[in-house]
């Protein structure tokens, strides 16, 4: 019983997390572009919360060990609120760029250290579970986040606060906890050379997506504004693409499941190209036309990273999926921090709608690489292939993640090589072990 409480307590923390962050994301892009930030900036905006992200994937392992679970959940919290307010008193696009890239580092921070609790209750039967009640309420959390600024709206201070407090609360369920500390968080061995051999698609996939969906995801709401969308209606307009993006996950993933992965992948990149060509030449304004567009576009984008680390997956040698996870993730972090840096320079030396030129070659270009490498590799029989697991937003996807992913259960991750001593302080709430950790 008290594992279950845990659990649905962690799961609490996460959703009030995704929230924030939700709702942080969206307002960040929306309140800039009323303020007069420069295209370029809004897209830094995005590459600064990328590149704060993939710093806090590899640097807070080495917080936690240091100082514990708890203690480094509670810094991560209490910065990232402090972010947030600080986005509030200082309305200035450098500022912000600084303050989206601490937001990002503590925001990973956060996650992992949610995430690495979660591990410690599951055990191999439970972890599928597990890891989908996760994704599920991270997905949904992170959308009633977005939907939540059409009722704060953008100007004046409460989207601001509510952000904060959000943030602020997600520490409760692991401040409150009695139990033991759990393992070191994770360090993985991220091999891109590795993931390249083993799948030239899945990489290909990760970077495209990382460029069209960081662009999208930092500077479609600045199109929606261009284009007459109020606050109400930019939540809304994202809100559909996510909810068709995470409806679309499970059936397209189980379709991949039957047929070779790349047939999906070329038929998903192949729609999210076109929608994007469509919304290039209609340029439409405010209205059904581009609320169909955006639906067409989350439904085709969203699920081809979860089916590209399905495709390496499939290729993976037993015990490597850790390290091709991780360069996927490393991969895709990198096309998330260039992308909405090249579309703003796109949209500022050209139209706004540039930015789905951005989205459509890096999609089309995805569909022709995979359409080439089915002429060279044949595909894995369906009944050698692992089951498609549905995975979360895109940017928030971290190396925990992927311990509590049910496919790793074979994979060894290991602690940091430099452990430094954990304080007798916190002996009695569960020392870092210096054991190899075993998933």
């Amino acid at each position: 019983m008290a594992s279950v409480i845990k659990i649905y307590a962690l799961f609490l923390g996460s959703a009030l997390l995704m929230f924030g962050g939700g709702l942080q994301g969206l307002l960040l892009s929306v309140r800039g572009a009323e303020e007069g930030f420069s295209l370029l900036a809004l897209g830094l905006i995005g590459t600064g919360w990328s590149v704060g992200f993939v710093a806090g994937s590899i640097g807070v392992p080495l917080i936690v060990r240091k100082v514990g679970h708890i203690r480094a959940f509670s810094v991560m919290a209490a910065i990232g609120t402090v972010t947030i307010l600080l986005n509030l008193l200082f309305i200035n696009d450098v500022s912000w760029i600084v303050l989206r890239a601490l937001s990002g580092f503590c925001f990973a921070g956060a996650a992992m250290i949610v995430e690495s609790w979660l591990n410690e209750v599951a055990d191999n039967k439970s972890r599928g579970t597990i890891f989908s009640v996760y994704v599920t309420i991270n997905m949904a959390s992170s959308t009633i986040g977005q939907i939540a600024m059409s009722i704060t709206g953008t100007a004046g201070y409460v989207p601001f606060v509510i952000g904060a407090i959000s943030f602020i609360c997600a520490v409760l369920p692991t401040a409150l906890t009695s139990s033991p500390q759990p393992k070191p968080l994770s360090s993985a061995r991220i091999d891109l050379r590795l993931l390249y051999s083993t799948s030239p698609v899945a990489a290909i996939a990760a970077f495209s997506v990382g460029m069209a969906n960081g662009a999208f995801g930092t500077l479609a709401p600045v199109y929606g504004y261009e284009r007459g969308l109020d606050a109400s209606g930019i939540a809304l307009l994202f809100s559909i693409a996510a909810i068709l993006g995470a409806v679309g996950q499970i059936p397209l993933g189980r379709l991949s499941d039957r047929i070779d992965r790349r047939i999906v992948l070329i038929g998903l990149a192949g729609l999210a190209a076109l929608v994007g060509a469509l919304t290039v030449i209609i340029n439409p304004e405010a209205g059904w036309a581009m609320y169909v567009l955006f639906a067409a576009y989350g439904f085709a984008a969203n699920p081809i990273y979860a089916i590209a680390v399905a495709h390496a997956n499939d290729f993976a040698r037993e015990g490597d999926f850790a390290k091709i996870a991780g360069g996927m993730l490393l991969t895709l972090g990198t096309g998330l921090a260039i992308g909405p840096a090249v579309a703003s320079m796109i949209m500022g030396a050209w139209s706004p709608v540039g930015l789905f030129v951005v989205t459509a070659i890096f999609h089309a270009l995805l569909g022709v690489a995979a359409f080439l490498r089915m002429r060279i590799r044949k595909s894995i029989d369906a009944a050698e292939r692992t089951p498609f697991q549905p995975m979360g937003n895109d940017k928030q996807q971290t190396l925990e993640s992927i311990v509590l992913d049910p496919r790793t259960e074979q994979d060894d991750f290991v602690l940091p090589p430099d452990e430094p001593d954990v304080p007798e302080e916190l002996a009695a709430t569960g020392p870092a072990t210096g054991e190899q950790r075993h998933v």
